[in-house]
């Protein structure tokens, strides 16, 4: 099969479209001949030589896919040839085919197109695993996303508001209005403004319940002020920075914060395959009725894969990239 591949570690020259294994799917696993996937963050940095797949995962680039079902699997129930599928990987999107889990495989919905599913796992997963599986958040409780218009920002901002919860973004300037249009309640310019003063205004200084944070370091002490007594900070990257100079445990004491760090491409599978679960049954019908979509910046043809990399890396985008793999783009309800 034809794959995405990195010549060597560094920058974006380096992918190239070349050739690799065709992956034979285990008994619980389905065989999906993609159509689309999608940037992240994590893509970048193991090109980069930075992140490397976890043991046992494939090494070519993409955690994410949709596409249709080539082959099933033994004991991988409830699945056909066909079907159009999307979900979460380890690795080995970027690719003609890969090999996703059948507990992990989600159908997609009639309404979305396969670039408009392969939009959804990454960020979905992970702003509802930060959101509800850490941070607790409930209606009527606020939350402060910062990278409001990333991937995971702009699905965290809809989710929050799909259980009656309030969200507050940072973005840059130019970012606002699409984050208002998503739901948020306010946007804070974090190259012009102190988010923490925009916080306590914005909540009549009680501060926020719940935080997303990518940042990490530099934004640790101006968290920890918008926090509200017994706020969940949920920690998901370190694009600031990773060493805390000095820390003041008192603020922390305090609030009675809580101080949460997740990653999820290293979760066990029986992890990820409970996460899916749970999202599928509680937000895919969202997708149906509306509530949700996928929020997609740029659609892009797999051979551009360079320049999608470049897009990303200069924070240009507004949501998700998609690469447009096998070929022309399925559209809704249609089979590759």
């Amino acid at each position: 099969m034809k794959a995405v591949l990195v010549r060597e570690a560094g920058g974006p020259e380096n992918l190239y479209i070349g050739d690799a294994p065709r992956p034979e799917p285990a008994e619980d696993e389905l065989l999906v001949r993609v159509q689309a996937t999608a940037l992240n963050r994590a893509d970048l940095l193991q090109r980069q030589g930075a992140y490397p797949p976890p043991k046992g995962a494939s090494d070519i680039l993409g955690l994410e896919l949709a596409g249709t079902v080539a082959e099933v699997g033994t004991g991988c129930d409830g699945w056909a040839v066909g079907d159009r599928v999307f979900g979460l990987l380890p690795g080995g999107g970027y690719a003609e085919y890969a090999v996703l889990p059948g507990r992990m495989a989600m159908p997609i919905p009639a309404i979305l197109s396969f670039e408009e599913a392969a939009a959804i796992p990454e960020v979905f997963l992970t702003a509802f695993q930060a959101l509800f599986w850490l941070g607790q958040l409930q209606e009527g409780q606020h939350v402060l996303i910062h990278a409001g218009a990333s991937g995971v920002g702009t699905a965290a901002i809809q989710l929050a508001r799909a259980v009656g919860a309030v969200p507050f973004v940072t973005a840059s300037a130019p970012k606002h209005n699409a984050c208002l249009a998503l739901g948020a309640e306010a946007a804070i310019d974090y190259q012009s403004e102190d988010f923490a003063a925009r916080i306590t205004d914005l909540t009549d200084g009680r501060g926020v319940e719940v935080i997303l944070d990518f940042i990490g370091a530099s934004y640790f002490e101006a968290n920890v002020q918008s926090l509200a007594r017994d706020g969940r900070l949920v920690i998901l990257a370190m694009m600031g920075g990773r060493t805390v100079e000095s820390v003041d445990l008192r603020s922390l004491f305090s609030k009675r914060a809580h101080l949460l760090f997740t990653t999820l491409r290293s979760r066990s599978p029986s992890y990820k395959i409970d996460l899916t679960q749970d999202f599928a049954s509680r937000m895919l019908p969202l997708f149906e009725e509306g509530r949700l979509k996928s929020v997609i910046d740029t659609v892009m043809d797999w051979q551009d894969v360079q320049d999608a990399h470049r897009r990303m890396g200069a924070n240009k985008n507004i949501g998700k990239i998609i690469l447009q793999v096998n070929g022309a783009p399925g559209s809704k309800g249609e089979f590759a």
